[in-house]
């Protein structure tokens, strides 16, 4: 099957970085489209210069990148903090008496781990998170990559008949697949999880870009349309997102962060590690309605 990009009028994606040099950090980009790694900064201890920078490489590159850090549980929240109020995931596990801090982490024993598939986080959320800060202090000798792509590019890949088509509409995203997923920690279901309507061409509040913001692991169906239909195009566009000039890949090594923004990004965890470990927290900043 050919690409679903494949063109003979130039590239569908025509990207203009904004190349003004950083000062107070360094930003590696891993490719034009999406990722950047992050260097001269300890996240323990930044300046009010360092922060801004952060959040303009985050912006800029939708998801970015430290290597050797070192935090304390404690340290990771303040980080996350210095973002907005902080996320309490509805079904997963946390540590140490910090709810906001979820449990990551995968074995010889584990049944499952978190982040197969494409996905968002927590987008049955009426208020999904802007971002999610992984950090991971465990890594298998190979393997264990986090696979993230950009949704700004995926939507303006699009046709201008598809945009104006989905323009518009809404779609179901729901969060009972949570039901009997934790149960080896010792969670106890929940009665019900959450539901929301979304919008399925969402604004970034802050950029003002359009992003696609439908996911295999959340979405269900598009509102007001038959469901053959809904599972039609919902099947076109999740094959549509997974191409790889959206993406970019990394490979984790020990006390590394990755840190995306849910409102413009889908990320796919590789499990491909066992019999090894992979373990790590998360900590997710909370977000507004998607509009």
């Amino acid at each position: 099957m050919e690409s679903s990009l494949r063109s003979f009028s130039g590239p569908r994606i025509k990207y203009a970085p904004d190349d003004s040099p950083y000062e107070a950090i360094t930003v590696d980009k891993l490719t034009p489209i999406i990722g950047g790694e992050i260097g001269g900064v300890d996240l323990r201890e930044t300046s009010n210069r360092q922060m801004d920078e952060i959040h303009r490489a985050l912006a800029e590159n939708l998801v970015i990148f430290f290597r050797d850090q070192h935090l304390t549980p404690e340290q990771h929240l303040d980080f996350g903090r210095k973002f907005g109020e902080l996320h309490i995931h509805p079904a997963a596990p946390s540590t140490g008496g910090h709810p906001e801090l979820m449990i990551i982490h995968a074995d010889k024993d584990s049944f499952r781990a978190n982040g197969e598939g494409w996905h968002s986080d927590v987008s049955c959320d009426t208020e999904p998170p802007m971002g999610s800060i992984l950090y991971i202090r465990e890594c298998p000798p190979r393997g264990g990559d986090t696979l993230f792509a950009n949704m700004y590019a995926a939507y303006e890949a699009l046709s201008d008949r598809m945009k104006a088509y989905l323009d518009g509409l809404t779609a179901r995203h729901n969060g009972e697949h949570y039901r009997g997923q934790y149960a080896n920690y010792g969670v106890k279901d929940k009665e019900s999880y959450p539901y929301a309507d979304h919008p399925v061409v969402r604004t970034h509040p802050v950029t003002g870009r359009k992003a696609l913001y439908v996911n295999k692991g959340f979405t269900r169906y598009i509102n007001g349309i038959p469901r053959d239909e809904s599972d039609g195009v919902l099947r076109y566009l999740y094959e549509h997102m997974a191409n790889p000039l959206f993406q970019c890949r990394f490979r984790w090594q020990a006390n590394s962060i990755a840190f995306w923004d849910n409102r413009c990004v889908q990320h796919h965890a590789m499990w491909d590690y066992w019999p090894h470990t992979r373990s790590g927290h998360r900590v997710t900043v909370k977000g507004d309605r998607p509009v």
